[in-house]
């Protein structure tokens, strides 16, 4: 393990030496990549110190030991060695976690689409229910949320959303949200009680830089109109609005929360580009999972991953079996066991796949 970790010191030093190098910052996207990488090294360096004071502690333990000269020397030595070495399988398995190469896209932030499915006016509400569910997950977690476009449901919730999440790690905490989220309980709008199963699909893209996906101006076509719904009079009247077409896909963007024209050119151009990037990363993903045999991938958009059952008070990922009767807490935004399940089964994966033996 140790060689290990002596192989990402030297790319420690490496990396540090060359974020500092005048023709690496002028290379704007060369510059993040490098900032990235520090980032996570630092993390890896932090363990490092770790195990090798845990390593050194041993070596200490073991010389008293082998002495044998004080009694109790020897005792407290023995005592020292038995829980030492007790942590040491513990942080060797966080190593290996982390020794694992990282999704570059992962530090990306992301923008996240709710869309209603089948069942009506219920998958609206229930789309709303989903929206709030990350909203309040991201609060909790530091992510900053922004709404980019949206259109309501006639009862309530929304027939669709667009939204950003900024913060650390975004897109490696919610890329597995990806997918067609079911709902089964008695509608709001059902008079005669009985339970609907209603749908809506939630998708995550990786915020795509300009650098990451170059669009030929003569491939979009621009067009301006007034906003709808809240925002005041200057909203509702000017031609604030902004929806961008990419012909060449047919992939349309559109931004209408700002007041300022160019602001929501500036949001919708940020959402195609995501899209864009999005559909080439989801190509790779389904290639990758493929290859793995993998469930638990955010490349099948269509898959169904999670059923919230309101009668049951249960949640279950479909993907990796799990189920908790925690939906109240759940649909508040407490969704992090079942992302650090899902990330868990992504590692254990990955590591079977790499076959590494520490």
């Amino acid at each position: 393990m140790l060689e290990k970790l002596q192989i990402v010191k030297q790319r420690f030093d490496e990396v540090s030496d060359l974020i500092i190098q005048p023709d690496i910052i002028s290379d704007q996207k060369r510059y993040i990549e490098l900032n990235r990488e520090y980032k996570d090294l630092s993390a890896l360096m932090e363990v490092r110190k770790e195990y090798i004071k845990i390593t050194q502690r041993i070596e200490e333990a073991e010389e008293i030991i082998a002495d044998g000269s004080d009694d109790e020397m020897v005792e407290m030595a023995k005592m020292q060695l038995d829980e030492t070495k007790e942590q040491v399988p513990v942080l060797e398995e966080k190593i290996r976690v982390m020794l694992i190469p990282k999704d570059p896209e992962d530090a990306k932030n992301v923008v996240m689409e709710i869309r209603a499915g089948t069942g009506g006016d219920e998958a609206s509400i229930f789309a709303g229910d989903l929206f709030r569910m990350y909203t309040k997950y991201c609060e909790n977690h530091g992510f900053k949320t922004q709404v980019v476009d949206f259109s309501e449901g006639t009862s309530g919730g929304y027939k669709e959303i667009q939204f950003e999440i900024t913060g650390d790690d975004v897109y490696g905490t919610l890329k597995f949200e990806a997918g067609t989220h079911r709902v089964q309980r008695v509608p709001q709008t059902e008079t005669q009680g009985r339970v609907h199963t209603s749908a809506a699909t939630v998708m995550v893209l990786p915020e795509a830089e300009e650098f990451d996906v170059q669009i030929d101006p003569k491939d979009i076509r621009i067009d301006y109109f007034c906003s709808s719904g809240p925002g005041g009079q200057s909203v509702n009247t000017t031609y604030s609005a902004v929806r961008i077409t990419h012909e060449p896909t047919g992939l349309v963007a559109q931004c209408q929360d700002q007041k300022s024209q160019h602001k929501n050119k500036d949001k919708a151009m940020k959402v195609l580009r995501s899209r864009l990037y999005d559909l080439e990363l989801a190509k790779k993903q389904e290639e990758d999972a493929a290859k793995r045999g993998s469930q638990v991938t955010s490349g099948d958009r269509s898959a169904k991953i999670r059923t919230y059952n309101y009668p049951q008070g249960r949640v279950t990922d479909h993907r990796i079996g799990l189920t908790l009767y925690d939906l109240s807490n759940i649909i508040d935004g407490d969704i992090q066991k079942i992302i650090d399940e899902l990330q868990l089964a992504s590692n254990t994966e990955k590591l079977k796949e790499a076959g590494e033996t520490f």
